[in-house]
């Protein structure tokens, strides 16, 4: 009966004296880098998000899974993605994570100048026309704070993403999501070259674009972009048809320069090309005014310091003075 009980006892002593020693190697960086390359998919998005080496995330993987003495990770040539108990770790991870980003945020509140990383995700003409700019502006002002900004036309989960505010066009935002407009409201231009015309004809009307080569733009998510128009009293919504379909605004304001058809870009990309002449403005008396751009960010947390900074910047910013 002694020899048992002394047996089991050094069985739990052992148990314990692993399970101290693991904690004792642990960092807590290490589980951020965790959650990091499972939310970017794998080891070299992340290591570009962080800004280090896909060789030294694996090096804090292969450590944090050898202190667990569990495999958190299953790798392929292809992808990356959690074990059943690297899936139950992130569950509970998550949540910690965010009170311990929030706990960093507050603490930034005392510092005299905002710091920090602003991670925004935005379409690129958002980027292209207006988020570079406030951005380059903002940065002056604001010498200590940092600014990562991702074009992406997807519609993503900004929070899960690790993005403190996203730029979409409009209010079609989540419920949880707080709205700032983004500079002044928008239209599309309707465009094409001389020597397209020339050879088949100006249309008038929206209704006369069904016996021309329109240039089409297909989203990430596989529709295909309508044209809309508005005169008075008439409202038009077209689905347009032509030989190209391509997926940006600058791809197809390429193709219009080259004669291919006609195409359809906010204005901001065909304004250079229409005041020198490469392009015509078409349909002028029908482009409808549009909404502007949008800043959302998750209202269920505070901003931090920079962030609070980036919008007060945003409020008293002079679009029509650049």
């Amino acid at each position: 009966m002694t020899s048992t009980f002394r047996a089991d006892k050094l069985c739990r002593s052992n148990r314990l004296g692993k399970v101290s020693f693991a904690m004792n190697a642990l960092r807590l960086d290490s589980f951020d880098v965790f959650a990091a390359i499972v939310r970017c998919g794998g080891f070299r998005a992340a290591a570009l998000e962080r800004g280090v080496s896909s060789s030294a995330l694996s090096q804090t993987i292969n450590a944090l899974e050898e202190a667990l003495g569990i495999r958190l990770l299953n790798r392929t040539t292809r992808s990356v993605f959690p074990t059943e108990a690297g899936q139950r770790l992130l569950n509970r991870l998550a949540p910690a994570l965010a009170d311990i980003r929030l706990a960093v945020a507050e603490v930034d509140e005392l510092r005299d100048t905002p710091s920090g990383t602003l991670r925004i995700n935005a379409p690129a003409p958002a980027v292209d026309h207006l988020l570079c700019r406030l951005v380059f502006d903002f940065m002056e002002a604001f010498r200590e704070v940092k600014v990562e900004i991702i074009s992406d036309a997807a519609v993503i989960d900004i929070v899960e993403q690790g993005f403190d505010a996203g730029v979409r066009f409009g209010k079609q935002l989540a419920q949880d999501m707080i709205a700032v407009p983004l500079g002044p409201s928008l239209r599309y231009a309707i465009v094409a070259s001389p020597t397209y015309l020339e050879r088949a004809g100006r249309p008038e009307t929206p209704h006369d674009l069904v016996n021309h080569d329109c240039i089409r733009r297909r989203f990430p998510g596989g529709t295909l972009v309508t044209w809309r128009f508005t005169n008075g009293s008439e409202d038009l919504e077209i689905t347009p048809t032509g030989r190209l379909t391509l997926s940006s605004a600058q791809n197809e304001l390429q193709a219009a320069l080259a004669g291919k058809g006609i195409a359809h870009v906010l204005d901001d990309y065909a304004k250079p090309d229409i005041s020198s002449g490469r392009l015509i403005d078409l349909l002028v008396d029908w482009r409808p005014a549009l909404q502007s751009w949008f800043l959302y960010y998750p209202n269920r947390r505070l901003p931090s310091a920079a962030m609070r900074a980036f919008l007060d910047f945003i409020k008293n910013y002079r679009w029509d003075a650049r």
